[in-house]
């Protein structure tokens, strides 16, 4: 156990928890039980609790339970399943389901029932995991739902969005949604170019299947509950107009737009080298609206 403090702000402290072969981390605030806490959901591919990947660290997920506790509110980060710490717990990739990480959500949501008896517990996704966050709290009884950098369209109209985005050639965007097509039919695909087996790999499409036909705003407008949905305005990988989907899934849905942010919650110009350079910088702070309106949203309600 760490026991940090942090100046203007309230001291905290973290540790270490483990549930069925999963790793996260607690963090507390000093001084009696938390009435708030919030569980944390990283995104999508090899990222781990604290936000980072192979790729590269950034910190956010770890800066905002810093932050957070220094507010007084506790909240859980965790490894997925398969990744980092929760490396044990992997199933075979062509095992894994979205199901499974909802699954494993609910699982952790339970736990911090269990640690945290007088707590509320929220439940926050950041780009992946605002899906998984999703999806999770239409079967879980949650205080409220937080949603930052969620995409508000169905995944293969993301990949095809950033696939032009990214100038890859039109002849590999054009096989990029044939074959989504066929997935999201629930139709598995063999002919593959080689360009796109790092997205398409045939052990990854069982996992395909289950996600692209998932309609984020249907799947939210199935919540109940407070939600407040987040979105920076220098997010290259999703759009403020995701964010006003998500926002319009039904009423009692908050939408905060943050000038100048990015997918990794980080103030970042649109210029794309520069942006992307963030994702490396662990040093950087998270964009400064950030924090308040999660800590606003919460302590509202």
């Amino acid at each position: 156990m760490s026991l940090l403090s942090i100046s203007g702000a309230g001291a905290w402290s973290e540790r270490d928890v483990a549930r069925s072969g999963l790793y996260g981390t607690l963090a507390l605030p000093e001084g009696g039980k938390p009435v708030r806490a919030v569980l944390i959901l990283a995104g999508s591919g090899p990222t781990d609790r604290n936000g980072n990947n192979p790729g590269g660290s950034n910190d956010s997920l770890k800066l905002l339970a810093h932050g957070l506790a220094a507010e007084g509110i506790a909240s859980l980060r965790v490894d997925k399943r398969g990744i980092a710490a929760s490396a044990g717990a992997a199933l075979r990739e062509e095992e894994l389901r979205i199901e499974s990480y909802v699954a494993d959500a609910i699982t952790w949501l339970d736990f911090m029932r269990s640690e945290l008896v007088q707590s509320r517990v929220f439940l926050l996704g950041h780009s992946e995991g605002a899906l998984i966050a999703t999806v999770a709290a239409r079967r879980a009884d949650v205080a409220g739902l937080i949603l930052l950098a969620g995409a508000g369209e169905r995944a293969d109209r993301i990949i095809a969005r950033q696939l032009a985005a990214g100038g890859v050639p039109e002849a590999l965007q054009a096989a990029s949604k044939r074959i989504a097509e066929s997935l999201r039919a629930g139709k598995a695909v063999t002919d593959v170019p080689a360009e796109l087996l790092a997205l398409y790999r045939p052990s990854v499409q069982n996992y395909l299947m289950s996600w692209l036909p998932l309609d984020p705003a249907a799947e939210l407008a199935q919540t109940r509950g407070p939600v407040l949905v987040v979105q920076g305005t220098s997010d290259l990988q999703i759009l403020p107009e995701d964010a006003q989907r998500l926002a319009a899934a039904r009423t009692g849905i908050k939408l905060v737009l943050i000038e100048g942010m990015n997918h990794v919650l980080k103030e970042a110009p649109l210029e794309r080298r520069a942006n992307l350079g963030t994702y490396v910088r662990p040093d950087l702070p998270l964009a400064p609206e950030l924090l308040p309106a999660i800590v606003e949203f919460i302590g509202g309600l």
